[in-house]
């Protein structure tokens, strides 16, 4: 699995505690140093099947220094996409990529049915 996060975030810290925790093995990639790409982004929308607001880390101060929340609605969601593409800090965090899923934000819940 492909565990995307960045470190300095207490909820991707939860998740890593919780993979550790779990002994799930993963790679872990570092968001800030490596931002997600246009087209795995594609990618992981479409294997989400979450809506793509969703991906947005809408908490970040980049998210709010740009205006995002009134700006999205007007854009395409291959726009969305490229600009999500541009910043790893626009992505909510943690992502966990998995064989078959995708997850965006860190639920244990969620995360025990699907990643285990």
């Amino acid at each position: 699995m492909l565990f995307i996060c960045y470190p300095k975030c207490s909820t991707c810290q939860k998740a890593k505690a919780w993979l550790d925790r779990n002994e799930i093995a993963y790679d872990l990639r570092d968001i800030k140093q490596v931002n997600p790409t246009y087209d795995e982004l594609v990618r992981w929308h479409k294997a989400s099947g979450l809506p793509l607001r969703k991906f947005f880390n809408t908490s970040g101060t980049l998210y709010k220094s740009m205006n995002l929340k009134e700006k999205l609605p007007g854009m395409t969601e291959e726009q969305q996409l490229r600009l999500l593409a541009t910043d790893g800090m626009l992505v909510k965090r943690p992502i966990l990529v998995g064989e078959g899923f995708v997850l965006v934000g860190f639920r244990a819940e969620e995360w025990e049915r699907r990643a285990k």
